[in-house]
């Protein structure tokens, strides 16, 4: 797209009227809401990457792609959804205006963390409801139950999707949510390179794939960021980084964190010690992801630096810890209803 620009004077938007990768749709960038040249390729490398039928790229967050999902399943038939209680606030937001209702699996807390649900949990709420919507990983970085759920949702002919939000990395492994889902959402910039608010929703199937771009084109921006979008093509094609991944475990273990499924977080209880701990931290000029008041939790991604996490480990071990006490405060942008 760059190279196709040559001598370029703007009268159109950006108001920065300057060339470059910040434009808007011209004959030679393309447009998000109807793509047919350089973003209908980027998309379509995207979709073969994660083996979906298509994919959608979003400069709005996991939320546009949470709204969108929920749109398709509403035009697919769908009044119910079951759903965790602990479910990113978006999925309640869109069953609000979208008019579905909500399905609710209780939320079981085990020493101040929200808990997965069970499989018996899904199945008594998945009878009740039309689909089911899943988040793996959580912010704790726990998996939910996907296969177990794929098989209770195949045997009940109800649709799955999953809010894989924080798990656009596991796309190499045999725990990513494309694997299970109809459909799903990456929020490509948590643990990719991508830009802030770069993700991708995407479908398993025709069915759905039409009735996803149906709900893409009412929920995404109409002036989307090209650098965002450039971002998100290149974080998806970002090769693995094996070599992070054995520090983070050994990291873990080191550190005596929490055993949870996902190498990108490092969880480390504190208890009544968490605020002093945090500070101490950004202190030396290191910041966590969050402090729940019982844990802190450190956020990874295949550009973290192995000398980071020795320094993180350096830092952590002196710090007095306690244990976790009551439920905890589950972070305002994880928090259900």
């Amino acid at each position: 797209m760059l190279a196709a620009q040559g001598e370029h004077i703007s009268f159109h938007t950006p108001g920065h009227k300057r060339a470059g990768e910040d434009i808007t749709e011209l004959v030679y960038s393309d447009s998000l809401l109807s793509p047919r040249g350089v973003i209908a390729a980027a998309e379509r490398d995207i979709a073969q990457i994660l083996a979906a039928r298509r994919s959608f790229i979003l400069t709005d967050g996991s939320t546009s792609g949470i709204f969108s999902m929920l749109y398709a399943l509403k035009r697919e038939g769908a009044t119910r959804i079951a759903v965790p209680v602990s479910s990113h606030r978006s999925v309640f937001n869109a069953c609000r205006v979208l008019g579905l209702s909500p399905v609710i699996i209780p939320k079981t807390l085990v020493k101040g963390i929200p808990q997965q649900p069970t499989a018996e949990e899904i199945e008594t709420a998945v009878k009740e409801a039309d689909a089911l919507l899943l988040t793996s990983p959580d912010y704790y970085g726990f998996l939910a139950p996907m296969s177990e759920a794929r098989e209770i949702c195949n045997y009940h002919a109800k649709p799955l999707v999953i809010d894989g939000a924080h798990g656009s990395h596991l796309h190499f492994t045999d725990v990513y949510a494309g694997k299970f889902a109809d459909m799903w959402v990456d929020g490509v910039h948590k643990s990719l390179p991508a830009l802030t608010q770069g993700a991708v929703v995407s479908a398993k199937t025709e069915m759905f794939a039409d009735a996803l771009f149906e709900g893409v084109r009412t929920f995404r921006t109409t002036s989307p960021s090209y650098p965002i979008m450039a971002s998100v093509e290149e974080a998806v094609k970002f090769p693995r980084n094996e070599a992070i991944e054995r520090a983070a475990l050994l990291c873990k273990k080191r550190l005596g964190a929490v055993r949870n499924d996902d190498w990108t977080k490092i969880l480390v209880c504190f208890g009544a010690q968490a605020g002093q701990a945090e500070r101490t931290l950004e202190g030396a000029g290191v910041y966590p992801e969050f402090n729940d008041g019982n844990y802190l939790l450190f956020y990874l991604s295949p550009c973290t630096r192995e000398e980071e996490l020795t320094r993180l480990t350096e830092l952590l071990l002196p710090l007095p810890r306690g244990e976790a006490g009551g439920e905890g405060v589950i972070p305002i942008y994880s928090e259900g209803i």
